[in-house]
């Protein structure tokens, strides 16, 4: 492998652009450490969130900021060598990232960068996406080894939004819950949390059957051409209980979302319905899968649609740490 040295300035704009994944409340457990152009991932524990104590959501998020880091890096002119949980003994080490100049940088790198900073989480219903087959395929095509891919259909669906209200149902008198979801979404901190333009009303709620009870948002009601949810579930499930397999479905979570907004379509995570053993009994059962990690909507929007401001992230100051 080539010792060529990536530059400081390279590996801060990369990790920059990285740090735009999605993570569980917009949490963002992860912190990087350059050294002599190399990068190492480290899980942030401080930021683990209550309905996550296994830490199962957190290995997702920083899975997916890995696959972002992967991205953005390619769009630099590097190839990233990974190492997973190179230290034994110490579990919080998530990866160890080499660099190697690439041969030529195609459009297509730098296309998949900029979805970087395109895509968000849109909580609003969708249209079924057009040519389903089509899309199943990129999907898995993106998403490769790194996960177990199943596309769920409309008779599944019924069974989803029954999961999705029994989760809500048992955490209705969780007081510690609904406290730290109230404070995701009013964080005094405006560096993170998920900001009331992400949120959606009472009525557009009511739309997404399957979705997360979110605090609501007071505004007009917005989408009304789409008077009910129609888009594609995907579930990512992992092939072994193992740190490596979740951090590898975070990375697919990536590769799925990245791809997606590539072509078009509006992306929603569904963590909710694998957080309680309940919700992922019945996704398990849906998908045949032991190991059901994390559901996306996958679909169409209007293409008019004005893009919401971008959600919040930490100063890179604060999530990387360079060693001189």
């Amino acid at each position: 492998m080539p010792q060529t040295t990536v530059s400081t300035d390279v590996l801060k704009e990369a990790v920059r652009l990285a740090c735009r994944a999605p993570s569980i409340h917009n949490s963002q457990p992860w912190r990087w450490i350059a050294d002599a152009g190399t990068l190492e991932l480290h899980l942030d524990v401080s930021r683990l969130v209550r309905s996550d104590s296994a830490g199962r959501q957190a290995l997702i998020s920083c899975g997916a900021v890995l696959d972002h880091l992967q991205v953005a890096m390619a769009a630099a002119g590097w190839t990233s060598f990974v190492d997973r949980f190179p230290n034994p003994n110490d579990h919080r080490h998530l990866a160890s990232i080499d660099f190697a100049p690439m041969e030529y940088v195609t459009e297509g790198h730098h296309l998949r960068a900029q979805a970087i900073s395109r895509r968000h989480t849109d909580r609003l219903p969708f249209a079924a996406p057009e040519n389903p087959d089509a899309v199943e395929t990129a999907l898995r095509h993106a998403v490769a080894d790194a996960a177990i891919v199943d596309v769920l259909g409309d008779d599944a669906r019924p069974a989803l939004v029954e999961a999705a209200a029994g989760t809500e149902a048992a955490r209705l008198y969780d007081s510690a819950y609904h406290a730290e979801l109230d404070w995701w979404t009013t964080s005094f901190d405006p560096t993170t949390g998920i900001p009331h333009s992400a949120l959606v009303s009472a009525p557009e709620q009511d739309r997404v059957a399957v979705g997360r009870r979110f605090p609501v948002a007071h505004h007009q009601e917005q989408r009304r051409e789409v008077p009910e949810d129609r888009s594609l579930v995907v579930v990512l499930s992992a092939f072994d209980d193992t740190r490596h397999d979740v951090l590898r479905c975070g990375e697919a979570l990536s590769a799925l979302l990245l791809t997606a907004t590539m072509d078009g379509r509006a992306t929603c995570t569904l963590t909710h319905l694998t957080e309680t053993p309940a919700g992922r009994d019945v996704v398990s059962s849906l998908t045949g899968r032991a190991l059901p990690e994390i559901l996306i909507r996958v679909g169409s929007v209007p293409a008019d649609e004005e893009a919401p401001p971008p959600t919040p992230r930490r100063p890179l100051a604060e999530v990387l740490t360079v060693n001189h």
